[in-house]
């Protein structure tokens, strides 16, 4: 019976464990729906900023020509409207000198009459009649036959990861990641992840600082933190978590392409190497490993080397 016990007692552990994993990928599944669907109302977002140039572009263009061609209508408005008056006024000053038989006066008055009639032939030469101009809209036939051949976003992938998965270095290069900012005349990066969207976080450990690189290792934004950042990890497609020697985890979101600090928990011991996997933490104090919820839960103990101050991760970061 007491074999049959002991049975009942691992089941009962392994079934514990099974159901907190399944728990767990819940979550993670939640996640992941919640960071996905971030993606596509920013791919809308951004989609509908394009339709917004492209529309403001094409405005613009319609505004210029219609000021132009009524810029040009109403210069010929405006010259018929002074001529006539010019004409009018003449009119009246020659029937006028008509009545009074005054020949030399009538005379200068008639010359003047045909040089401004002369001057309207001579515009009309220079300026004829404009047909009527209709503005007609041409449309970029490529994008809407483009749209129209669309029936999403993009495609929904389930990829199942290898968690044995082996890596192989296929390049090596080095980048100047210092800013004006910087209180050391050297950084020393500490922990580094990639971003879906290309750009890399670094964690810089002697000035206190995570900073933003672009696609091309450029810095173009950093943050402040309250400790020595040491280890840094990805949560979501927008989020880090970074350690830091004040026995702190300090969450960092990408918003409008800035750094901007968000929540921070303490933990009751030191705080070293960082991990995230499906909706959990990993936490590294230097001789144990600690699994966390994202909320700062201490949920096991998982690991602990007593002979040894430092073990894991911390000491490979320092001394390899």
């Amino acid at each position: 019976m007491k074999q049959l016990s002991n049975r009942i007692e691992t089941t009962l552990a392994e079934l514990n464990m099974y159901k907190t994993t399944q728990e767990v990928n819940i979550n993670f599944v939640e996640d992941s729906y919640n960071e996905k669907l971030q993606e596509i109302r920013e791919l809308r977002n951004k989609l509908n900023a394009d339709l917004d140039r492209f529309e403001n572009s094409t405005l613009k263009e319609l505004d210029e020509i219609k000021t132009a061609l009524q810029t040009s209508l109403n210069k010929d408005i405006d010259y018929c409207r002074l001529l006539k008056n010019q004409l009018q006024h003449l009119s009246e000053a020659v029937q006028g000198l008509c009545d009074k038989s005054k020949k030399d006066l009538e005379f200068i008055a008639s010359r003047k009459f045909f040089d401004k009639i002369h001057e309207f032939e001579s515009y009309l030469k220079e300026n004829p009649v404009k047909v009527q101009s209709k503005m007609i809209f041409q449309t970029n036939i490529d994008l809407v036959q483009y749209l129209t051949t669309q029936s999403c976003l993009g495609r929904i992938l389930t990829i199942k990861m290898n968690p044995d998965q082996v890596l192989t270095v296929k390049r090596k290069s080095e980048y100047n990641v210092e800013i004006s900012s910087d209180t050391s005349q050297t950084c020393h990066v500490m922990g580094i992840c990639s971003l879906p969207s290309g750009q890399v976080i670094v964690a810089d450990l002697k000035n206190k600082k995570v900073k933003l690189l672009d696609q091309h290792y450029n810095v173009s934004g950093h943050c402040d933190i309250t400790g020595h950042p040491i280890d840094i990890c990805q949560i979501t497609s927008s989020e880090v978590a970074v350690s830091h020697n004040d026995n702190g985890v300090q969450f960092i979101s990408l918003s409008n392409g800035q750094l901007v600090n968000r929540r921070e928990f303490m933990l009751p011991h030191r705080v070293i190497g960082i991990a995230h996997h499906q909706g959990a933490l990993y936490v590294t104090s230097g001789n144990a490993l600690y699994h966390y919820a994202l909320t700062g839960t201490l949920i096991k103990k998982l690991y602990e080397n007593t002979e040894y101050d430092y073990t894991g991760k911390w000491m490979v970061n320092i001394y390899e």
